[in-house]
């Protein structure tokens, strides 16, 4: 399932997303040099209605043909078949960021050749861009709490998420090999997603090693994923038919990276059996501890702060209504 090159197809860094397929058979690792050998490794596109990622390294490889990186680079492509059709992933296709763990199939198997030779070039640090369809900030995700890590976030941004659940994530596989991070770079489509993505990979490309100087605290807000909320396949959700078993208010996204206290209201109950889940890093349902109902209302039972909720339906069965969060110190 992977294809592996050490340059780039002429005519490839011309097409969007949606028309890679015209000239990539599939996923592709593209190899690059530098010159610092040890390379920097960028996934894009493993979720296929995400594109700004792809637009990032497209032009900033554009303004790079000719003279020679600083840094060399891996750029991985992931799933073009499902950019082609506009969509997460297909249907019958496993998420491209849940297959990073095993090797029981294909895609799986896949992905353990993309690590292996990285390993063996001695990858120096890994980036994977995604795009989120809720109103976030920019803000980058780690799973491991140590200096090189945060260093390498904080070059992306102020706002940065530590979180081990769930763990078949890119992220989490190259955290055993190199700093990694993913970055979330808002809604599709925005100007300003792109600029920042170029400006954050171009900064990851001149660093010549990690500064060995702790982060000074005021210079980053950190964040713990403590739960996943998901909405389980039997319950019916919306955001406009009042029938449905759990009817959400229309703004919900509103409510991302807010410190929400106890007792704010999330949804109206329009059934006896309407619930949420909520699954903490032990993968026990704790539901119970962070939301409650009471008379047809569903509120958060303590105070919580959301990450990533989405108005989109086909996201939030696919993947998860939100993730919670709490404030973590600064790493010393």
């Amino acid at each position: 399932m992977l294809t592996e090159m050490n340059a780039i197809p002429e005519g490839v860094l011309s097409l969007p997303a949606g028309r890679l397929h015209e000239m990539l058979d599939g996923p592709t690792l593209i190899h690059l040099p530098g010159r610092h050998p040890e390379p920097l490794f960028v996934s894009v596109l493993l979720h296929g209605n995400e594109d700004t990622g792809w637009e990032a390294m497209r032009r900033l490889l554009q303004n790079y043909q000719g003279v020679e990186l600083p840094r060399a680079l891996s750029l991985f492509i992931g799933n073009v078949a499902a950019a082609r059709s506009g969509v997460r992933h297909l249907e019958g296709q496993p998420d491209y960021n849940r297959i990073w763990k095993g090797d029981g199939t294909p895609e799986q198997r896949m992905a353990q050749r993309v690590l292996a030779s990285m390993a063996g070039r001695r990858v120096f640090a890994s980036i994977d861009i995604h795009n989120n369809t809720g109103l976030n900030p920019h803000y980058a995700c780690i799973n491991v709490l140590a200096q090189p890590y945060l260093q390498l976030a904080n070059l992306f941004g102020r706002t940065i998420v530590y979180f081990i659940r769930p763990d078949t994530v890119q992220s989490m596989a190259f955290s055993r090999l190199c700093p990694a991070v993913t970055v979330e770079c808002g809604k599709v489509g925005e100007t300003l997603a792109t600029e920042h993505a170029i400006r954050f990979v171009e900064g990851a490309l001149h660093l010549a090693q990690f500064p060995a100087h702790p982060l000074p605290a005021g210079d980053y807000e950190l964040f713990h994923t403590v739960a996943t909320v998901k909405v389980p396949q039997e319950i019916r959700f919306s955001f406009s038919d009042g029938s449905a078993d759990l009817l959400f208010p229309g703004d919900l996204d509103r409510m991302n990276f807010r410190e929400l206290p106890a007792r704010t209201q999330l949804a109206r109950v329009g059934s006896a059996g309407a619930r949420l889940e909520a699954w903490d890093e032990a993968g026990e349902d704790v539901a119970e501890s962070y939301f409650e109902r009471e008379n047809g209302l569903l509120y958060t039972r303590l105070p919580v702060m959301p990450s990533m909720l989405t108005l989109n339906e086909e996201v939030i069965r696919q993947d998860c209504l939100c993730y919670l969060m709490e404030r973590l110190p600064p790493v010393g």
